[in-house]
């Protein structure tokens, strides 16, 4: 029997076979443009991190903290909420504040399901959505998702295919990799089939405000209905640019958020006080007048955030069309999700992966890592300046 039950059924990280070969080739001396992992390269706003100085100076800050979030924090949860979406957030029964989505999306799927509990994910998606039920010991059917591919008739069909019935639908819009967006009336079907089916909703919302060309992206919980079948988790790590603050919160189903909330008390004490007030004042805006005149829209730090991510995306777009490698360009996410060339399509995406790093010196994510039928793709993560990306560019023209 194995020592370590649960990593059974987890399988080898697909990722690490392109990391060990970025890495040796880094050794050699070779330059890497690297835009394999979707880290954040933007520091946060500086009003953010004022305040986490200054609140990180009182001794009464470092104690312990709630699991579920101070109560100032959960206000400005509902708050955004309200002028955001104009959907109401009881502060007190449907929100709580998460060690970031993976944290919380995890420990909800722990208290949600049991062993042979069936849970549906797109895919290709982000690796926690499927492997958090797994780690949990439920069952993961991947829905078909994609540029190709209609998501909500790949979902009536897997319904009719699986027994037992399924118990979760995770989603993820705007979508990483794929980069898929989808319209409010997406969501109004999928609260019905929801209620039709029994199904509980998980959205994750992390790219909410990385939307572009006039592109806004709705919440699930604007549906009406949502909150009688799911939840919706917010990071503040690619908004704010806070991915090392591990911040983010779920909101939507006060039984839910309840069940949530019950398994965290058992599980962490919360997170660092101080980033709780900080992230109060990145939610309400760049000073506390903002949130008292009803701030509407984007606030200007995160305008500038997704412009910047705006402008690489247009960058690395057009660079690839000049020599011959055409993407449409996503409307969300800070990713470009390319269909591997034609000449190059048998090669799988790992092996094309490796080759973009031995001969162009470009490091991109294999779309295998994201489910089975990412196979045809890689990720290009828009983590590096303009000046860096034409020079990928410029590395994958030797290739193409």
């Amino acid at each position: 029997m194995s020592r370590f039950a649960r990593l059974d059924r987890l399988p080898p990280y697909v990722f690490s076979q392109v990391n060990q070969i970025k890495a040796t080739a880094r050794r050699e001396g070779k330059d890497i443009v690297d835009l394999g992992m979707g880290n954040p390269d933007m520091g946060t706003p500086p009003h953010i991190v004022a305040k986490l100085i200054d609140a990180a100076q009182k001794p009464h800050n470092h104690r312990y903290s709630a699991s579920m979030g101070i109560t100032k924090l959960r206000a400005a949860i509902s708050g955004w909420y309200k002028r955001r979406f104009d959907v109401d957030i009881d502060p007190d029964t449907e929100a709580i504040v998460t060690i970031g989505v993976k944290e919380g999306l995890s420990h909800l799927i722990l208290v949600t399901i049991r062993p042979g509990d069936v849970v549906f994910t797109p895919n290709p998606t982000y690796p926690i959505h499927p492997y958090s039920a797994i780690i949990a010991g439920g069952d993961v059917r991947g829905i078909p998702t994609g540029p190709d591919e209609d998501f909500f008739d790949n979902l009536v069909r897997a319904t009719k295919q699986t027994w037992p019935r399924p118990k979760i639908l995770i989603l993820s819009y705007p979508h990483n990799p794929t980069t898929q967006v989808v319209e409010g009336a997406f969501f109004d079907k999928i609260v019905a089939y929801a209620k039709a089916h029994d199904m509980m909703v998980i959205h994750d919302f992390a790219y909410a405000d990385l939307v572009f060309d006039g592109y806004r992206a709705p919440s699930f919980l604007q549906s009406e209905g949502a909150k009688e079948v799911g939840v919706e988790f917010f990071s503040l790590s690619k908004s704010y640019s806070m991915p090392g603050w591990r911040v983010g919160f779920c909101v939507g189903n006060a039984e839910i958020i309840a069940a949530l909330r019950r398994i965290k008390s058992y599980l962490d004490y919360g997170i660092f006080q101080p980033i709780q007030i900080a992230a109060i004042i990145a939610l309400n805006g760049e000073n506390e007048a903002d949130a008292r005149n009803g701030l509407t829209g984007r606030q200007p730090c995160v305008k500038e955030i997704v412009e910047i991510y705006r402008q690489r995306r247009d960058t690395l777009i057009s660079g690839l069309q000049r020599i011959g490698w055409h993407i449409p360009p996503p409307k969300g996410t800070m990713f470009v999700w390319g269909k591997i060339p034609e000449p190059y399509a048998k090669m799988g995406s790992v092996e094309f992966s490796k080759m973009l790093i031995q001969k162009a010196q470009v490091a991109v994510s294999p779309g295998l890592g994201f489910g089975e039928y990412g196979d045809d793709y890689v990720r290009f993560a828009l983590i590096e300046n303009p000046m860096r990306i034409n020079q990928a560019v410029r590395g994958i023209r030797k290739i193409l």
